[in-house]
């Protein structure tokens, strides 16, 4: 029989994150550019005879009640009573907790593929309104396209961003997200831009940083360091704690990877405007 093939689910990164307000419910009216890159988590989804939606092994630090593969393969099953039981594993590449969106993207690749598998017939909208119950950046691995994201990110639309390489770095720390928008020192009143003008070299920052690197030091010192080797461009993804610089090649990349401090973790990709999950779907015949 032949073998359960392995998905990807990628990494983003927040090309800059502005802070608009505050909303009545709590939430926070954001803009930011997700842009995707090529390094990737894997999923494998394994047909099971008796009914249920298990994990094959335990990720660290993640509780089988928090697992979003789990809760995304059961909300689909839930929603269109189609699929039965299967098996779930995953091989961890993207870092946790450092504003990459890796638990997202796995739940997007599970929505996606069990689509398929199980031959619910769901459109990609609707998939992303149920990955969004999910959490708010599932939707943007759904639809697999860069996109520039409004409001708590679900009103999204397309955009096509250069597609440098990417230096991604991740500190010795871990970063909630939801101690941050709590941060009474959190810049909540940035003007609104618009895609011309980020596109047109407008300089954007991540409003997040200011509150991150006064809580977590090891932040400021990774982009410190990544700063002197990028001519400045360092920035932060997310509510952190990677940081990022873009090159123009990959050989250049590299050089400052292999510089790179031994406290830290560290990858090299490229930037991608269609996800590597989508492009992996496109290639098998199975994209909709």
């Amino acid at each position: 029989m032949e073998a359960a093939p392995w998905w990807p689910a990628p990494a983003k990164l927040n090309l800059f994150l502005h802070i608009l307000g505050r909303r009545a419910d709590g939430y926070h009216e954001l803009q930011t550019l997700f842009q995707f890159v090529d390094y990737a988590d894997e999923l494998r989804f394994r047909p099971r005879s008796d009914g249920r939606i298990v994990a094959e092994g335990v990720i660290p630090g993640v509780a089988p009640a928090d697992d979003l593969n789990l809760r995304a393969a059961r909300l689909l099953r839930a929603e269109t009573g189609r699929g039965g039981g299967v098996s779930i594993a995953v091989r961890k590449r993207i870092p946790m907790g450092g504003g990459l969106g890796g638990g997202s993207s796995n739940a997007a690749t599970t929505l996606l593929v069990l689509n398929r598998l199980w031959d619910c017939g769901l459109e990609r909208g609707e998939l992303a309104r149920l990955g969004l119950r999910l959490g708010a950046d599932v939707p943007i691995f759904v639809h697999g396209q860069a996109a520039w994201a409004e409001g708590v990110g679900e009103r999204i639309q397309p955009v096509a961003p250069p597609e440098p390489w990417y230096l991604v770095v991740t500190p010795d720390c871990h970063v909630p997200t939801a101690e941050i928008f709590a941060a009474p020192d959190l810049t909540r009143d940035h003007r609104p831009t618009t895609i011309r003008s980020f596109l047109a070299g407008e300089v954007a920052d991540n409003d997040c940083v200011a509150a991150v690197t006064r809580r977590y030091p090891p932040v400021a010192e990774a982009l410190a360091w990544l700063a002197d080797e990028s001519e400045g461009d360092a920035r932060m993804s997310g509510t952190g704690a990677s940081v990022f610089a873009a090159f123009d090649d990959e050989a250049r990349a590299r050089e400052s990877l292999a510089r790179m401090p031994s406290r830290y973790t560290g990858f090299v990709a490229r930037g991608a405007n269609v996800s590597l999950l989508h492009r992996r779907l496109r290639e098998a015949g199975l994209e909709g």
